[in-house]
């Protein structure tokens, strides 16, 4: 029997699905340490569990720590501590290195979540990616912006998802940016290049250190591009043709970018650009599964479950890669306007008419459903096709079909 603790801070769906998956491996005993109570868990998913300890900050290594040893000396040992957020990583790291035990150490998980020093590693390895610049001060700010060039990008270094992250044209956006968010030691700010070109995402998992499998997506259009114009509907396409030769820049950078950042096992998420010349650069890297549905994405496209296939991975450290089946995709279903609830939903019906019978997974919005302020929005539709011209065709009839509006404020 191999014992599992599994860290959640909150209860998201997709949290929850993670844990889902752990619980139900063969031959595991499943521990849960979690800021929410066993009270708000699935019936069937808390009869799962062996051990749940509550605590104070499921965010913090030092809280995290007291449920994992209240746990561990109960059952009289450990072999795992998991978690599928990125915040996690390094307070997980932290458990890890004082419990000798496996799974990625502290030092690793920072690379991945410290952006700035993420840049440093890669370019000491001589990989392609944004030229960047780490300020505590506005001085410091002004400098590195002289030195990278306009337009830039303004981000925490410790961010993820594109939150908190501002294009920047001029010395006078760069000036206001500063003031309404001043860098210090405590909150440094992250500048670094923007890049022209396509934006994509490299998911993949690492086994034993070598690249074992990858997945590769379109964003339409740019996440930050999707921060900055919130009525924006949009979509991510997994095209079919995986192994086509124009991302053959990025295949032969990748492995080696995630060597160099010290992951050994486990999933990583990979932002990265291809610019107009077919050069690539490396935004920045996750070492964790994707989110917005991601997973579930690539679960469709290749007719397997992905959720079930990371548990086994950092449990048991084994992986089967899948074959790509299906191109998929999904369009995210935004608030046109502002207000407090969902007024209607308009072209639910002759979107209908026009997919057919490729939707592969929905969640509609609501009339009286209360707008979520997030990028990922208010619903989804995802649609999957053995052809790559099908979905990208259904994405941009969704997005261009469906239109919820809310209450006016």
């Amino acid at each position: 029997m191999r014992n599992v603790i599994f860290v959640a801070p909150f209860f998201a769906e997709t949290t929850l699905r993670f844990l889902d998956a752990v619980t139900q491996l063969p031959g595991v005993r499943t521990g849960l340490v979690s800021q929410d109570g066993a009270d708000r868990l699935p019936d069937d998913l808390r009869g799962r569990l062996d051990a749940h300890y509550r605590v104070q900050d499921g965010l913090a290594a030092s809280s995290i720590a007291e449920g994992v040893e209240a746990i561990r000396t109960h059952w009289g040992g450990l072999d795992r501590l998991v978690g599928a957020l990125e915040e996690l990583q390094v307070p997980l790291g932290e458990i890890r290195d004082h419990l000798d035990l496996p799974g990625m150490r502290a030092e690793t998980a920072r690379n991945f979540r410290d952006k700035a020093r993420m840049k440093e590693v890669l370019r000491a390895a001589g990989l392609p990616c944004a030229r960047h610049g780490l300020a505590h001060t506005q001085e410091q700010a002004v400098e590195a912006a002289r030195r990278i060039g306009f337009p830039l990008i303004v981000k925490p270094p410790a961010g993820s998802g594109a939150r908190s992250t501002f294009r920047i044209d001029t010395p006078e956006d760069l000036g206001a940016c500063l003031r309404a968010l001043p860098p210090s030691s405590e909150r440094p700010t992250l500048l670094e290049e923007f890049v022209v070109g396509e934006e994509h995402s490299f998911d993949s998992v690492m086994v034993d250190g070598h690249l074992a499998w990858h997945s590769i997506n379109h964003y339409l259009p740019s996440p930050l591009e999707v921060l900055r114009e919130p009525w924006i509907q949009w979509a991510v396409l997994l095209p079919r043709e995986v192994d086509d030769p124009r991302y053959d820049g990025i295949r032969q950078v990748a492995g080696s970018a995630l060597g160099a950042l010290g992951m050994e096992n486990g999933m990583s998420h990979m932002e990265w650009f291809r610019r107009p010349d077919g050069s690539v650069a490396i935004s920045e890297v996750g070492a964790r599964p994707p989110g917005a549905r991601f997973v579930n994405l690539i679960s469709h496209a290749h007719d397997f479950d992905l959720f079930a296939a990371w548990a086994r991975l950092v449990v048991f450290g084994q992986f089967q890669p899948p074959a790509r089946r299906f191109a998929a995709g999904v369009a995210y279903l935004r608030a046109q306007g502002s207000g407090a609830r969902i007024a209607a939903v308009h072209g639910l019906r002759d979107l209908q008419q026009k997919l057919g019978g490729i939707v592969a997974e929905a969640r509609l919005p609501e009339p009286g459903q209360r707008p979520s302020g997030t990028y990922e929005g208010e619903g989804y539709i995802l649609v999957k096709h053995p052809d790559t011209a099908v979905v990208r065709d259904a994405l941009a009839a969704i997005v261009q079909t469906v239109r919820v509006v809310v209450e006016p404020a």
